[in-house]
């Protein structure tokens, strides 16, 4: 069974940096798509960034274009994503997916068959 799991969340001020790390068990995350969501209170999933098979494809948000990076390592089966320039407003609960299939609308949240349970991402003004 895919089990996901985040780490590296954690509280950080304005124009700071973090790296959240998604690991995986019985999944290869170069062989489909995975995903970074986040969750504010209150309000609904949004689409972070995606990196797609064995190319790497990305694709980002526009509200973190430019800040955000997503990346794996193929040799550790981690995919990571590098946040820099935070803000206030990227305070969420950080969530990777994964989709075996290459074939999914990459920005919503019921195309993704795992989901790890969350990291929090707390940025202070």
């Amino acid at each position: 069974q895919m089990q996901l799991a985040e780490s590296g969340g954690g509280l950080v001020q304005a124009g700071g940096s973090l790296r959240l790390s998604c690991t995986a068990s019985a999944y290869t995350f170069s062989s489909g798509v995975t995903g970074w969501f986040r969750q504010a209170p209150g309000k609904e999933r949004e689409f972070v960034a995606t990196i797609t098979g064995s190319s790497a494809r990305t694709y980002y948000a526009d509200s973190v274009k430019g800040r955000f990076t997503i990346s794996r390592d193929n040799a550790k089966n981690t995919v990571y994503l590098q946040m820099n320039s935070l803000r206030p407003e990227d305070t969420a609960v950080y969530f990777c997916a994964a989709s075996t299939s290459l074939s999914v609308q990459i920005m919503s949240p019921g195309s993704y068959a795992a989901w790890g349970q969350g990291t929090q991402v707390t940025v202070s003004s």
